[in-house]
């Protein structure tokens, strides 16, 4: 108890590190007296060290193996919010003066991405600087071999298909990086002498589950065939991940979906397998292509300047029509890590997060559920 216990004593209090030098403690060190107090209990140590431990820590901390999701192996789904074509015809949407200025719209901006998948941000000033500061409202710019912040034209100033004026078919990115970005957010800025560049959504939680239910060994199959990917087309990037990875990743211990890795731009040609293992994965992956090509399944848009469209990157594939003329868009990725840290502390407050740090005891009460 005394090895695992986060006490007051045991942390800096500006840091929230462990100060205490676990190995030092006496192996056979043993509970010598307990005093119950209102709010917790206070505990001599044999060795003699005193500690003060919350009632509402033991109780996150408590060893409860029976609660957990390994007695219950099957894989599940957690709650969201689909948009369907065709049957909703209102875009989660928040105004970027309240985001700016309010952080319990910004909890409220935070939950509504968290919950459909992707929201859009009304009223943003048309200029890069404006767009960088919403971004930063969540958390710092991730920086790629594409740059931080983003503002860029059809240039190809990276080789990207993102970067040329063509469709681009439903996909996530950074599919090359060991940990993909988890938002995404777009700014057009402008659109001269053109059109097309309809923007294009597709919520991959909801193909998963489709695709589960219409074939369950497809299912299977992109859950457990992992593939190589890649970035390189600059002369001076080849970006692997450090594993392979497959299209759907299921956390180990939730047993639940949680990443969609698609991108058959950046699939590298996969070697070890043999010819049964590749005529299952083909068959798998021709299936969910044709799920998120449905009609009921394509979120179409058509992006203006002063909206900008943020979604999650670990969830919902995305695209664009054809353009002709010339855009300028802006935008940037945010760390995955970064963005839930920021909702679980808008959403539950610092001393529940804190409290439950380390915590597995899966409940919708506990921030470590919202991954």
């Amino acid at each position: 108890m005394q090895v695992k216990t986060a006490t007051l004593e045991h942390f800096g209090s500006d840091t929230r590190q462990r100060t205490v030098d676990t190995f030092a403690i006496p192996d056979d060190v043993r509970i010598k007296n307990l005093r119950y107090e209102i709010e917790g209990v206070e505990v001599d140590w044999s060795d003699g060290h005193c500690a003060y431990y919350p009632f509402s820590w033991l109780k996150s901390h408590s060893n409860k193996p029976v609660t957990k999701l390994e007695s219950n192996p099957e894989l599940t789904f957690r709650k969201i919010k689909s948009y369907v074509p065709g049957r909703d015809s209102t875009f989660p949407t928040f105004p970027y003066s309240d985001i700016m200025a309010d952080d319990g719209a910004l909890r409220d901006w935070l939950e509504g991405i968290y919950d459909w998948g992707f929201a859009f941000v009304q009223g943003v000033p048309t200029n890069p600087e404006s767009t960088e500061a919403l971004l930063k409202r969540i958390a710092f710019i991730r920086n790629t071999h594409y740059g931080g912040f983003w503002d860029f034209t059809a240039d190809l100033t990276f080789k990207d298909t993102a970067y040329t004026t063509e469709f681009l078919g439903a996909h996530t990115d950074n599919t090359y990086f060991t940990d993909p970005a988890r938002l995404q957010l777009f700014h057009l800025l402008s659109h001269t002498d053109g059109d097309g560049g309809a923007s294009l959504l597709v919520d991959g939680f909801r193909a998963a589950s489709i695709l589960r239910e219409e074939s369950p060994q497809d299912f299977e199959v992109l859950m457990s065939t992992n593939h190589p990917y890649h970035s390189s087309g600059n002369e001076d990037v080849c970006v692997q991940p450090a594993e392979q990875a497959p299209v759907l990743k299921v956390h180990p211990e939730l047993q639940r979906l949680y990443q969609i890795r698609w991108n058959n731009y950046d699939r590298a040609a996969k070697k070890n397998w043999n010819w049964e293992d590749q005529v299952k994965w083909y068959t798998a992956a021709r299936h969910w292509d044709e799920i998120i090509r449905r009609k009921d399944m394509e979120i179409w848009t058509q992006l203006e300047p002063g909206t900008a469209l943020i979604f999650d990157n670990w969830r919902m594939l995305h695209g664009r029509s054809e353009f002709t003329g010339k855009r300028r868009m802006c935008g940037g990725y945010i760390n995955n890590d970064d963005f839930i840290s920021r909702y679980r502390l808008l959403k539950f407050g610092r001393e529940e997060v804190l409290r439950n740090i380390g915590n597995d005891q899966w409940s919708l009460e506990n921030p470590n559920y919202y991954l």
